[in-house]
């Protein structure tokens, strides 16, 4: 299944608040939403977090699944994406400051009681070393860096998005994938990434990243498909 990210940021003019309810109550209701392919739909909100990017570089990121790459291509020439949400998109987003990224998503820890369920989560996009290979990239990032997150307090869920393979065939994608840690709470993440735990986490990652394509948006999840798969 394709685990696809959408960041996006307001249009000229508009402020955070207006872009975020546009995107929530029109557009994701009345557009994308009606893409028959998109099995799962979530649109996650930024929210100020002390120790966060701010000003941010996107002020949102929507979450879409998709069975496979032919129900993407039909999705893409589908009128509701050609006629619907693809018209609307200037209404509300900069779109020469949007970035998609399609990822194979894989849950590395989950909260087993059911409680980090608050939608609170920190969404981190990743691109790897200069002249690093791929492979070499995910085998540390899954066996040196995720670890040391998992031990972060407050931490209840980790997933770790890997771009797919696909995007590298005939280019460098701008990044190389994502990772989202889930919190009870906005002050349980700010402790979080405020903690040493995380800070020598982060560390680590610095050690197989770039250290400046490295960001991170504070976000409220919304679902608008699901949290189960739609056609089932």
């Amino acid at each position: 299944m394709i685990h696809q990210h959408i960041f996006a940021s307001p249009k000229p003019g508009w402020s955070e608040a207006e872009f975020q309810k546009y995107w929530l109550e029109v557009h994701a209701v009345r557009f994308a939403s009606k893409i028959t392919q998109i099995r799962r739909y979530r649109v996650n909100t930024r929210i100020p977090c002390a120790g966060v990017d701010d000003p941010p570089v996107w002020n949102g990121c929507a979450e879409i699944w998709l069975n496979n790459e032919e129900e993407q291509l039909a999705s893409l020439q589908s009128d509701a994406f050609i006629h619907g949400a693809r018209m609307d998109e200037p209404n509300w987003a900069a779109f020469w400051n949007t970035l998609a990224l399609d990822t194979d998503a894989k849950v590395l820890s989950d909260d087993p009681s059911g409680g980090v369920r608050t939608g609170i989560k920190l969404i981190t996009l990743i691109k790897r070393r200069w002249g690093d290979p791929v492979s070499q990239f995910r085998r540390r990032w899954a066996e040196c860096v995720a670890p040391l997150l998992l031990e972060v307090e407050g931490v209840g869920r980790y997933l770790q998005c890997t771009t797919r393979d696909s995007l590298y065939t005939l280019g460098e994608p701008r990044f190389d994938g994502l990772q989202q840690i889930w919190c009870e709470s906005l002050s349980a993440l700010e402790a979080a990434v405020h903690s040493s735990a995380f800070r020598h986490a982060q560390a680590h990652l610095c050690q197989i990243a770039e250290p400046g394509y490295i960001h991170s948006l504070a976000v409220e999840e919304h679902w608008i498909i699901g949290p189960g798969f739609r056609g089932t």
